[in-house]
């Protein structure tokens, strides 16, 4: 535009700069920005513009070079509003620069500036995760002095942190105040509490704090139904955790993978086999397809209970399936393979071969070639389906030497090649 005569308004940058945070180039605004600076164009900048690229920066993680450009904005006489300010605190406490975040907060009061509902959340969760409790009640203490009625995301975040830092009691009297100063939980505000009653083995209260969200005709979601049923389970209440399960679906919500997971392990851990056994059947009917944890859970269950016959079979259900390595669980895949071998499932050389060709699709060389030297070991004989596979591979990453040496071995086993290689 200056090359044409134009000189861009301030519109005109804020539409540019936008543009480019948006589409996370904020060091290029930030670029652009500071030549209106020196090209005199800054006369009519506005604090909108620095408000975008401050922003930008916060999200980017670039939280020194916002505050420079905070510092420079004071610099062209700019007075930062609420917006600047909250951009800044919030930025700083993500990364835990509490000390920081305060100093702003106090130069934004000194200056005139209210803060805000954001600001105040901003600190209060800066604080609490940070396990600085009295700042953090005294952040909730002074955002109420100054006529700024918490939201829901503010109790949310304050009864989060505390569960996580294992202070559900506190939580609790939180999620009370919460109903105390008028406001009504959400689905998100039981979820936090159960699952801190959950973690802390709390399930009487846990179960109450379910039937109360149903009572205030708030519907649980698969999550909300998960923990309560996980909790049952780890107590050895698995009878009243399927009586969740039934529930659930009776209402509606769909069970997930790691809801069933929960009930295959609760009963696993009661030595329930068979009942393990009838809940992972029953995935199929709700439309849910056992993954690779499922199968491990079950798996484990039943070498436990002495039925490592069933177990292996199930390996063989997955194979056929191509269920044992799908979906990038090749770790999953060999951490259960490695875990039955330890409890002495038998598996055929079909199972090896299987496992061989998956880890090398998932570029997992080095796990391909000691399950290949694994087959011997394991009382088995390689056929020429092995053989294919490790020569194809072999050949592809151009380990000749190794090549001749598998084909050698080949030849003395008097093994016909395989007239196909998966």
């Amino acid at each position: 535009m200056p090359e044409l005569g134009c000189v861009p308004d301030a519109l005109s940058y804020s539409l540019v700069l936008k543009i480019l945070c948006d589409t996370s180039r904020s060091q290029r605004a930030l670029d652009l920005l500071q030549k209106a600076g020196k090209s005199g164009a800054a006369r009519s900048l506005n604090v909108v513009p620095y408000n975008t690229v401050i922003y930008g920066l916060c999200k980017e993680g670039e939280v020194s070079k916002a505050c420079d450009l905070f510092h420079e904005m004071m610099r062209h006489e700019l007075v930062p509003d609420v917006v600047t300010y909250s951009s800044i605190i919030d930025a700083l406490c993500k990364t835990g620069a509490m000390d920081k975040a305060e100093l702003f907060l106090r130069q934004m009061v000194d200056n005139g500036v209210p803060p805000n509902k954001v600001t105040y959340t901003s600190m209060i969760h800066g604080y609490s995760t940070l396990g600085r409790w009295n700042e953090a009640t005294k952040m909730l203490s002074e955002m109420t002095s100054r006529g700024l009625a918490p939201n829901i995301v503010t109790w949310n975040t304050f009864m989060a942190s505390l569960c996580k830092h294992g202070r559900t009691k506190d939580a609790a009297q939180i999620f009370d105040s919460m109903i105390a100063n008028g406001h009504k939980p959400d689905i998100f505000s039981y979820s936090i509490l159960l699952h801190g009653y959950a973690t802390e083995g709390e399930v009487s209260k846990a179960c109450d704090l379910f039937h109360e969200m149903r009572q205030q005709v708030i519907v649980p979601d698969v999550v909300s139904y998960t923990m309560i049923i996980d909790a049952l389970c780890k107590s050895g209440s698995v009878d009243k955790a399927e009586s969740f399960l039934r529930q659930m679906v009776e209402n509606g919500v769909q069970p997930n993978n790691m809801t069933y997971n929960c009930m295959i392990s609760g009963y696993a851990s009661l030595g329930l086999w068979e009942e393990a056994v009838q809940i992972f059947k029953g995935m199929a009917s709700q439309g849910v397809i056992p993954d690779i944890v499922n199968h491990n859970a079950l798996m484990i269950c039943l070498c436990k209970n002495g039925r490592s016959k069933e177990a292996a079979e199930i390996v063989h259900e997955m194979i056929e399936s191509g269920r044992l390595c799908r979906d990038n669980c090749t770790d999953e895949a060999i951490a259960l393979f490695q875990k039955l071998g330890a409890m002495d499932v038998k598996f055929s050389t079909t199972i090896f071969n299987t496992m061989v060709s998956a880890m090398y699709k998932a570029g997992r060389t080095k796990e391909a070639k000691e399950l290949c030297a694994a087959v011997s070991s394991n009382g088995l004989i390689p056929n020429a389906s092995t053989y294919g596979v490790m020569t194809k591979n072999l050949l592809k990453e151009g380990s000749l030497e190794e090549t001749d040496h598998m084909v050698s071995s080949m030849e003395k086993s008097a093994c016909a090649p395989a007239s196909s290689v998966e």
